[in-house]
């Protein structure tokens, strides 16, 4: 039978820690209600955005823009954008993305391709960089706000901007965890350039491109949110031709893609961490009632075998 010291001790540091993970969910909820905010509030400006866009599509065929971004070449070299987090204690957030990234890399490589990676989040870096002899390193950030902001973004886009103007890299893309709900969280891959598909996505990619239906400009494949802008009006007249607006607004549509990405990551993360932390309550909830019953058998044989020593001394 246990020590009943240790049994009382180890009762205590599971209470404690308890109250950790406890503390820790909750505050994970918190900023989790956060990130929704943000989500929502930047919605307004990418609808805008979208609406400037469709605005300047009535006016000119995309396909026939001088725009670097819009221009399709051979594909030789294949970007990947990997988001995790700094810290881990959030279940499977982490591994789940570094999986996906390492699948993807290989069918790459497999295809003739030659992949390297971006690496976002501490968890990924170190992952990645302790094997750099089978991964080739593009660039790393780390530190990023815990709700990013579009200052985030915009570092990073210009790094992945850069490489794809300068034809270092012919394609970007970027694996993240999509937020769907606070218990159910998938890690998807997305093309975000160039943002027109060619061919080599995955089945369940959901392409970052500008596309036209019925008249109307679609910003992205899949369902997403209705457009609550307004259209804008018909006979608005723009200072600038629709090219310069077209290559002006396309990294600005960019960057807000990619902050998206990034949001829902975070959103993803924190409730990743909100369930793990949830789980380690319960769980020490139910490992401190089963160590005080433990205590209380070892405690009444202690007593019962008192009992038996005191009969037994003065039977002598």
């Amino acid at each position: 039978m246990a020590n009943l010291k240790d049994i009382r001790d180890r009762i205590v540091s599971v209470k404690n820690t308890r109250k950790i993970t406890e503390a820790m969910r909750l505050v994970a909820a918190a900023k989790v209600r956060r990130a929704q905010e943000q989500v929502l509030r930047s919605r307004p400006f990418a609808d805008r955005l979208a609406r400037v866009l469709e605005n300047i599509q009535t006016r000119m065929r995309f396909e026939m823009a001088d725009a670097p971004l819009l221009k399709t070449r051979d594909i030789s070299s294949i970007t990947l954008v990997a988001v995790t987090a700094d810290r881990g204690l959030c279940g499977g957030y982490n591994s789940n993305i570094i999986k996906r990234t390492e699948i993807r890399y290989a069918e790459l490589t497999n295809q003739g391709f030659n992949p390297d990676l971006v690496l976002i989040g501490r968890k990924a870096i170190s992952y990645f960089q302790n094997r750099s002899s089978k991964y080739t390193i593009r660039a790393t950030f780390t530190d990023l706000e815990q709700v990013p902001t579009s200052e985030d973004a915009e570092k990073i886009t210009s790094e992945v901007l850069a490489e794809f103007l300068s034809e270092s890299t012919d394609r970007v893309e970027v694996i993240y965890t999509k937020f769907i709900n606070l218990v159910s969280c998938n890690p998807v891959v997305q093309t975000l350039l160039p943002l027109d598909p060619q061919g080599i996505a995955e089945a369940d990619d959901e392409i970052f491109r500008l596309t036209t239906k019925d008249s109307q400009l679609t910003i992205e494949k899949g369902s997403a949110p209705a457009n609550e802008q307004p259209p804008l009006p018909s006979d608005i007249v723009f200072e600038q031709s629709p090219e310069q607006l077209l290559n002006a607004l396309l990294p600005l549509y960019l960057q807000n893609q990619l902050l998206r990405a990034l949001q829902e990551s975070a959103a993803s993360e924190l409730a990743s961490r909100m369930t793990a932390m949830n789980n380690a309550s319960d769980n020490a909830k139910e490992l401190a009632k089963t160590l005080t019953l433990d205590y209380n058998k070892a405690r009444q044989a202690a007593i019962t075998q008192e009992i038996l020593e005191v009969v037994g001394g003065s039977c002598v």
